[in-house]
């Protein structure tokens, strides 16, 4: 449909824009091994476990009394008129047509969120740092570092979306009298910002950021592998119904933000300290510390 072929396409665009970090960072060469990052299991476990518990406690226990029973942004006026925004309306030219067609996208969704992206993420994680000579602690820092950036990222979406109240594309289209009679009510109105996109993207971008952080070799494949997965994610939930293109969009962006951040803030090298002459050609975005001024340089 070509709907879905410009939203494709809308997506590819915003890839593109997080592939200078790859081919910057590359570029890397002042040693063959992996550079040290800032870690601390005892603090890193605090943070990824405490989290990943009100993550997946605001999820499963507290859900039906966190959610809002009636929508806060219903895109309809007060007579009932629709007024949902043109770019909302034009992306779900991306919906399946039938009930069929739309549980598929939306199992699909799932089974690559929570399953092929991670598992193939953590493959190219180990095969690019192997190839550097990374040891398998380093291996476990990184993989511990995707999951800390995910957990974190999902509980300020979490958050997010009980307090907007968006209501979902298929919640939107049935009369009120039926919108109590859905699968899952409490789910109804949790349209802003897609969960599983922010999800897919905090993922691929922190596993990505990382390895340009180490300096691995084939830190590309990871990002080869990561996008378009994370993107198809998406694209799979507005296949779904369950999201709108700007849901979507605002996922990938805030699950982007925090796959860059969350590494850069927490686990910058431990040799970041090193004369610049050594770091002239580092990471397109490295924290920078000296003696009176700390701070982020970056090149996109």
């Amino acid at each position: 449909m070509p709907a879905s072929l410009r939203t494709l396409a809308t997506l590819c665009l915003f890839l593109l824009t997080l592939a200078p970090l790859s081919q910057a960072s590359a570029q890397d060469t002042a040693s063959d091994a992996p550079h040290a990052l800032r870690f601390n299991w005892t603090r890193d476990g605090i943070i990824t476990g405490g989290a990943g518990a009100l993550w997946l406690s605001s999820e499963t226990v507290f859900k039906d009394n966190l959610a809002p029973a009636q929508c806060r942004w219903c895109d309809r006026a007060p007579d009932g008129t629709d007024t949902l925004n043109r770019l909302d309306r034009w992306g779900r030219g991306i919906a399946g047509n039938t009930e069929a067609s739309r549980k598929r996208a939306d199992t699909w969704s799932n089974i690559i969120g929570f399953a092929g992206l991670p598992l193939g993420l953590l493959g190219a994680q180990y095969v690019a740092g192997h190839s550097t000579g990374a040891s398998g602690e380093y291996f476990a820092q990184d993989a511990t570092i995707m999951v800390e950036t995910a957990v974190i990222a999902s509980v300020v979406n979490q958050a997010v979306k009980f307090t907007v109240g968006r209501e979902r594309p298929f919640v939107h289209v049935l009369s009120d009298a039926d919108k109590g009679l859905t699968a899952h009510p409490s789910d109804n109105n949790l349209s802003f910002y897609s969960g599983h996109t922010n999800l897919a993207f905090s993922l691929a971008v922190s596993a990505g950021t990382v390895a340009a952080l180490r300096g691995y070799k084939h830190q590309g494949l990871i990002w080869a592998v990561g996008l378009p997965l994370a993107a198809s994610v998406g694209l799979l939930r507005m296949g779904a119904d369950k999201h709108y293109l700007s849901d979507v969009l605002t996922g990938a962006v805030i699950g982007s933000a925090f796959g860059v951040a969350v590494p850069l803030l927490l686990h910058g090298r431990t040799d970041d300290a090193a004369p610049s002459s050594r770091r002239a050609s580092s990471l397109s975005l490295n924290p920078s510390i000296g003696r009176q001024m700390v701070g982020v340089s970056g090149a996109f």
